[in-house]
């Protein structure tokens, strides 16, 4: 059985989250990573264009309300184990550290050229002698970054240290030999000089022979050679030990000399407790560090006898070490995440979502003397928390959407009194008393003139510091935080269930339902998912294929294309009138349709507008004031519906393609030539200008597009690159010598401090404020420069028949730019013209220059179309597409700093055009010349790519044609694709928004009916398939879709902390309560529940759910078919619940089995929801867990633990009818005719086979080999039969049956046929039948009666398996091999090795593979045209073939 894998929705989950500098040294960036995918995001400011304009960044005194915008996102061939950034000696930008399974470490860095990510070292420990003999993979490569950037360190196998030395460079010397002599010879000197110096290794065993089971490594801040904390259990214990052994931890600091490679230990602390589980160095100037446990906080410091306080009252007992109870306080904190957010305070965020700030308060002698808590907010579960900006903090999380959020201090601030004798005094009610320093931005206006009451306050500080009160106390500030939300990043991990629904459509009406599909084309699905975890569970309703809600549609014969148009906005009253359509107009072969759209749509007469010629192009003109309408002949400018000006064009040859960007209006003429006209208003009178400046005609041209440019990113100045700060000296300086800061002007108090050192004079607290407000104000840079506007510029964008593309400035058309053959599709284009100097561009030599660069590669397709769009927020993302006719080329626009125009293109999708077979394309080809020339509207010239601005309040472009899809990218930053589902072509497409159709659209499809539509407002587009969440605010489990009553049935879970428990007296359990104090957490106790959801509103039907008992937990939940008895025969379909009591591990595990009915009631009056109810058929105790559930042959099929039990339901009761025991704990059945396929948790599957007549139930066959399953589906492919299985180890292993092979042992043995190894747990998947789709199919079809299984993972990724027909399989096998090696993989990752299957214990097999790596047969789409047909040459075929074959599976799989 072959079949391919392939991942269509990439894991969504953050685990780790960092802020670098990845671009360059202004502009400090977050970089964020999950499973495989890694992606680099700017905090930017989020205002709307009206605001925008109204700003003056440099008089903003607090910054506006932030969002995150993804700049680069990365897909890796290996799961991401540890994330650091370092800046390197002389760089640029910082590099980034990524470690992976078992002992590999990248280090990579933005390359400036290309725009994307080069490898600049790669480091393996995985021989045999360093792995020590470990086979299992127990152990997660951690790595550490010294804060000095002197070195890093990676902890491979918990055994041993790799120490990787930075080089630290005065980079002004290097730039100086570089600029000296040009280096050509001997290359040693060179590899001298790499800013990574080799690695080694250092054994623990070698430090101390009883270091091991490390728990976390930290650098030491201010040491003069890099310190290394470890933290680390000799000898091991656990909670039910601690009576014997408890303090067991400890704690050592090393010192690395990296020159001699000693490594001494310098500092020990002993007999920590046993839960100790981080570390954190404490910065200068109080130093030392923080070790938490699970129920206490410790400070250590060298000189310094320990403080540590307890949280909750398990310390008490589960410790000697010596703690002091913290008042006020009951948390703990396993899996807690932390961060700093200044020299003394640290964000704690605890697995409950709770957000803590804890502030160390220090006396005057710089010790800890005490801790203050405060709970400032409740968030999301975390998983990794970054500090960004120093003040924005991002909550990374797995289980619900990660969150950026912005911490302020709170203006009234509390002042302890500590006691410095130890005495146990109590710390006073807090006064409120105001602010003594000025808020942050008053700092730079009154540097000079402080606030009086802050004077004063000084002094009375020194008198403290001088005389002292009796025990001499020093005044501390504990400031409250307040934390707002700014933005949240969607996450639909972890997929904890999944099944497919009926999308639920309405009738043309808007009210009534469709009925029920008959047939597999009509049948529309959706993927509902149960996500989340706890106060983050949601149902995730994924779509793949948007279905627009079509309000209305009409016929109109012969129409070929469509514009709307807006009246005069200055005529309009309110705003929301002057976003709405008044004209629509429909162009037909040589004549135009008029429509005006208020309430309805009439067609109007005797208007300016031209009717008895083909209109080419209809746009607004003037901020909206003027209608341009263009035909083939004429060019008319109209005020409403009064025409102003006639512009013939008269050049023998019709108008074909127009591109406006207001004020100017660019027509291409069929025999090439470019004519430009500009809007101009003098004295009053609006008319249009021709440009004197032209462009060359030949070679013809075949495209335009004009653009203006609100990105400031199209520049030929290079000033504009290098100064990214606005300010020249400094910004120069920056970016040269790019890690040194600027400190911040140092205050005249200050000064004793820089002379004499600051040990002699105490420490003041106020002028560390002070210092921090002040570089707060320095800091605030980032968002000012974000917010200045570029000023506008004009280009026309032009392809060539020779397939070069040029950038022209306008008005003077100039060249800038030119781009050899566009349509090969290069991953960068760059200029052809960078080295040529700008004067010789003009007119005398351009067509030597021209000649000079011809396109090199002789078959690429020819661009038919082009655009350049200005996308995201503001226009900030330009984004250029060409339309060749196979695909579409979208490329993004980055800053570079050579040549005349500053920037260079970079590849992020290709789209395939194409859907027909070669056969259909030559027809249009061989048109009558004398048809050619005519001043007639063809089908060909109707623009494929169509700019809308709003449809449902998103920008972005539609493209039309067989495969019609939107192009969406919005503030996010992400490029999202979404396919239209609809019957076939797209003809041509406009926005409409209108009274009745708010932002709307209109199309024509294949039918020539006009649809007019919106898109579903309850979808979030902005995601990589459509999604809606719809929140329940407690842990979904099971789901399943009830079809004959459209409904789903949902298992929910939720918790609340008990103080009740059974406990077992001999002969029966009792319930007994404890109480232990305020102080005691208690353990959490869930509830269950089963409650039905309808799809038409995503709510809870009312008074038709299902509250479990108390400790019963739902095991097992389907839909059964179940035969009747009696009435009338067949099957009918019940509701079936299985549970168990979870009491404890002293009393018997017993569950019951749940048997329910859905029933249509009458709905209550005014409730339509209120139609369904349950009545229950069946509900019993058995005599153990009920743990999975199924139905085979009309009979009940349930696993209880390892006994499997067939039962047949008569009069309202199970009766017995066979049984038969397995290996160890069933937890999934699924069956199929009379074979039942069950999953073992330990040992692996078995296949059970049930004869009805004999009523037996007997083994068929099962996998000796022990694994760990997750989930199980059954693959088939035509009349074959495989097992698909998905285990601890994140592998997906495809099984058979086959009783003729010999390794069977006569059908004893499920032969192993197919394994892969996906990077993700997998818990939940079922199967959808492939059938074709659309108006084009491809004869034969190659996928009959197969059946493909869609998976999702704990990560929120969704995939796909399908079975492959073999001359598909080996055609992919050929191309995988070659794009093993044909393509550089990031990370030096390899594809090969991370899809081989892993796994703990070492098998006596070897791998079977046979399943093909879908990503990276996708990346094939993404090469450029020359190279498709060099790897499709290696392998013998042809590229059609191989992109016919990609297509095809595309269109199957797009179910949804």
């Amino acid at each position: 059985m072959f079949s391919m894998c392939k991942q269509t929705h990439a894991a969504t989950a953050v685990e780790f989250a960092i802020s670098c500098r990845f671009f360059n040294n202004l502009e400090e960036n977050l970089v964020v990573a999950g499973t495989n995918v890694l992606k680099v995001y700017r905090i930017a400011p989020n205002v709307d264009a009206a605001q925008r304009a109204k700003f003056n960044p440099s008089e903003m005194r607090v910054a506006p309300k932030m969002r995150l915008e993804c700049l680069a996102s990365y897909t890796l061939y290996g799961n991401v184990m540890s994330l650091q950034s370092v800046s390197l000696a002389g760089a640029m930008r910082d590099a980034l550290l990524i470690s992976f399974k078992d002992a590999k470490l990248s280090v990579l860095q933005l390359d400036a050229d290309t725009n994307a990510l080069k490898t600049l070292s790669l480091h393996y420990f995985e021989e045999e002698d360093i792995r020590g003999g470990w086979m299992g993979r127990y152990h997660v490569p951690v790595v550490c970054v010294d804060p000095d950037a002197r070195c890093a360190v990676m902890l491979v196998y918990g055994k041993r240290l790799v120490v990787l030395p930075f080089r630290k460079d005065n980079s002004l010397d290097e730039i100086e030999l570089a600029d000296v002599k040009p280096i050509k010879k001997a290359p040693t000197a060179l590899v001298t000089r790499t800013p990574i110096m080799a690695s080694y290794l250092i054994a623990l065993a070698d430090l101390d022979e009883k270091l091991d089971n490390v728990l976390d490594i930290q650098f030491l801040h201010g040491y003069y050679e890099p310190t290394l904390l470890i933290l680390y259990e000799p000898v091991r214990t656990c909670a039910g030990r601690i009576k014997v052994r408890s303090d067991t931890c400890v704690l050592v600091a090393i010192s690395l000399n990296i020159q001699q490679r000693v490594h001494p230990i310098i500092w020990t602390v002993n007999n920590l407790p046993y839960d100790c589980l981080h570390v954190f160095p404490i910065q200068k100037p109080i130093g030392g560090c923080l070790v938490m446990t699970v129920n206490a906080v410790i400070y250590l410091n060298q000189s310094v006898p320990p403080y540590g306080v307890s949280l909750n009252s398990s310390a008490d007992n589960s410790t000697s070490f010596p703690l002091k109870p913290q008042d006020g306080v009951r948390i703990s904190l396993d899996c807690a995440n932390f961060a700093f957010i200044d020299v003394d305070k640290l964000v704690i965020s605890l697995r409950t979502g709770d957000l803590y700030v804890l502030t160390l308060c220090v006396d005057s002698m710089r010790t800890v003397r005490n801790f203050h808590f405060h709970k400032a907010a409740a968030s999301v579960l975390t998983s990794c928390i970054c500090v960004c900006h120093s003040e924005y903090i991002f909550l990374g999380s797995r289980l619900g959407n990660s969150l950026l959020l912005h911490f302020t201090e709170e203006d009234q601030s509390t002042v302890i009194t500590l006691d410095e004798m130890g005495a146990e005094k109590e710390v006073g009610e807090p006064a409120v008393q105001p602010l003594e320093e000025p808020p942050a931005y008053d700092v730079e206006q009154h540097e000079s003139a402080q606030p009086p009451q802050s004077k004063s306050r000084r002094i009375e500080d020194e008198e403290l510091e001088v005389y002292g009160s009796g025990a001499k106390a020093s005044v501390l500030q504990l400031r409250k935080f307040i934390f707002e939300v700014c933005d949240s990043l969607l996450n639909v991990a972890p997929i904890n269930y999944m099944c497919a629904g009926e999308r639920v459509e309405f009738e043309e009406d808007g009210t009534n339902l469709r009925p029920h599909a008959e047939t597999l084309n009509d049948l529309k699905i959706e993927l509902v998912a149960a996500t989340g975890h706890g106060k983050n569970g949601a149902l995730s309703v994924f779509v793949d294929k948007i279905n627009p809600q079509i309000i209305t549609s009409f016929e109109l014969e012969g129409c070929l294309d469509v514009w709307t148009v807006f009246d005069d906005a200055t005529r309009k009253g309110s705003l929301a009138k002057q976003e709405q359509h008044d004209f629509m107009l429909l162009s037909q072969k040589s004549s135009t349709l008029v429509l005006q759209t208020g309430q309805e749509i009439n067609e109007i007469e005797n208007t300016g507008f031209t009717v008895n010629q083909p209109t080419i192009y209809v746009g607004n003109l003037g901020q909206q004031r003027f209608i341009v309408q263009i035909t083939t002949r004429h060019v008319r400018l109209l005020q409403g519906t009064r025409l102003i000006q006639n512009v013939p064009i008269d050049v023998g040859s019709p108008v074909v393609q127009v591109s406006v960007a207001d004020p100017y209006v660019c027509l291409r003429v069929l025999n090439g030539q470019v004519i430009t006209l500009a809007l101009r208003e003098t004295r009053g009178t609006p008319r249009l200008a021709i440009n004197k400046h032209t462009i060359s005609s030949a070679p013809p041209v075949v495209a335009i597009a004009a653009y203006k440019d609100v990105s400031g990113l199209f520049t030929c100045k290079s000033d504009d690159v290098l100064n990214l700060t606005g300010n020249s000296g400094a910004g120069f300086a920056n970016s040269f010598g790019g890690y040194m800061k600027a400190e911040p002007h140092m205050k005249v108090e200050d000064e004793e401090e820089l002379l004499y050192g600051d040990a002699g004079n105490a420490f003041k607290l106020n002028s560390m404020a002070d210092l921090a407000k002040q570089s707060k104000q320095k800091n605030s840079d980032w968002w000012r420069r974000q917010l200045v506007q570029a000023k506008p510029s004009y280009w026309l964008v032009v392809a060539r028949q020779s397939g070069t593309l040029e950038i022209y400035s306008m008005p003077d058309m100039k060249l800038v730019y030119l781009v050899n053959d566009i349509g090969n599709g290069a991953m960068v284009l760059n200029d052809a013209m960078e080295f040529v100097p700008i004067s010789l561009t003009q007119e005398n030599s351009k067509a030597g220059i021209l000649h000079a660069c011809m396109p090199q590669h002789a078959n690429s397709p020819l661009p038919l179309e082009v655009s350049l769009v200005g996308m995201g927020q503001h226009g900030e993302r330009p984004l250029l597409m060409v339309r060749t006719r196979l695909e579409l080329l979208i490329y993004q626009v980055y800053r570079y700093a050579k040549g005349h125009l500053k920037i260079r293109f970079r590849k992020l999708e290709q789209l395939h055009l194409l859907e027909q077979q070669a056969a259909y394309i030559d027809i249009d080809e061989e048109v009558d010349a004398d048809q050619a020339e005519s001043y007639n509207m063809q089908a060909k010239y109707v623009q494929k790519l169509r700019y809308f601005a709003n449809v449902g309040g998103l920008a972005g472009i539609m493209v039309c044609g067989a495969n019609p899809c939107f192009v969406f990218l919005t503030s996010r930053g992400e490029l999202r694709i979404q396919r239209l589902l609809g019957n076939g072509d797209v003809r041509s497409f406009a926005a409409f928004n209108n009274v009745n159709i708010p932002n709307g659209f209109l199309y024509f499809d294949n039918s020539f009916e006009l649809k007019i539509c919106v898109l579903p407002s309850y979808l979030s587009y902005d995601a990589a398939w459509p999604v809606r969440k719809v929140p329940l605010r407690c842990t979904p489990r099971q789901l399943v879709y009830h079809r004959e009553n459209r409904v789903y049935c949902l298992i929910t879970q939720t918790e609340e902390p008990m103080t009740k428990y059974y406990r077992f007296n001999g002969e029966d359990k009792e319930l007994s309560e404890e109480s232990r104090g305020e102080r005691f957490i208690y353990p959490i106790g869930s509830q269950f529940d089963m409650v039905l959801i309808s799809p038409e509103t995503w709510e809870i039907v009312p008074d038709a759910s299902i509250k479990f008992e108390p400790w019963e937990h739902v095991t097992a939940f389907k839909l059964v078919k179940l035969s009747y008895e009696g009435t009338r025969s067949g099957l009918k379909e019940y509701v079936c619940i299985g549970t168990n009591f979870n009491y404890s591990e002293d009393i018997t595990s017993r569950g019951n089995i749940h048997i329910y009915d859905i029933i249509e009631v009458v709905p209550e009056p005014g409730k339509p929801m209120t139609k369904f109810k349950l009545k229950e058929v069946f509900k019993k105790e058995q005599k153990g867990p009920v743990s999975a559930i199924s139905d085979v042959v009309g009979f009940l099929v349930t696993g209880l633990g390892q006994k499997i039990y067939i039962w047949q339901l008569r009069d309202g009761d199970l009766i017995g009818v066979a049984f038969i025991d397995t290996n160890i704990y069933v937890h999934q059945i699924i069956t199929v005719k009379s074979l039942i396929f069950i999953a073992d948790v330990y040992k692996s599957i078995s296949l059970l086979r049930f004869q009805e007549e004999y009523r037996t139930l007997s083994l068929a066959s099962r996998d000796f080999n022990p694994m760990e399953v997750y989930g199980i589906e059954f693959m088939v492919d035509n009349s074959n039969l495989g097992f698909l299985v998905t285990d601890a180890e994140r592998n997906m292993i495809v099984f058979m049956y086959q009783p003729e092979s010999r390794e069977s042992l006569g059908g004893q043995k499920l032969i192993r046929k197919a394994d892969y190894h996906l990077g993700q747990v997998v818990n939940t998947m079922f199967r959808v039948q492939c059938h074709q789709r659309g108006l084009h199919q491809r004869q034969p079809f190659l996928y009959e009666n197969k059946q493909f299984v869609i998976y999702g993972t704990l990560d929120g990724g969704l995939g796909y398996c399908l079975p492959l027909p073999e001359k598909v399989y080996r055609r992919f096998l050929m191309l995988q091999n070659v794009l093993l090696s044909y393509q550089e993989h990031l990370c030096g990752l390899n594809p090969k090795e991370y899809r081989t299957i892993k796994s703990f214990k070492k098998m006596g097999i070897n791998p079977s593979r046979c399943i093909i790596d879908g990503d990276l047969i996708w990346t094939y789409r993404m090469l450029a045209h020359s190279e498709r047909n060099e790897v499709a040459k290696k392998i013998g075929t042809r590229t059609e073939e191989l992109l016919a074959d990609l297509l095809e599976i595309e269109r199957l799989s797009a179910v949804f």
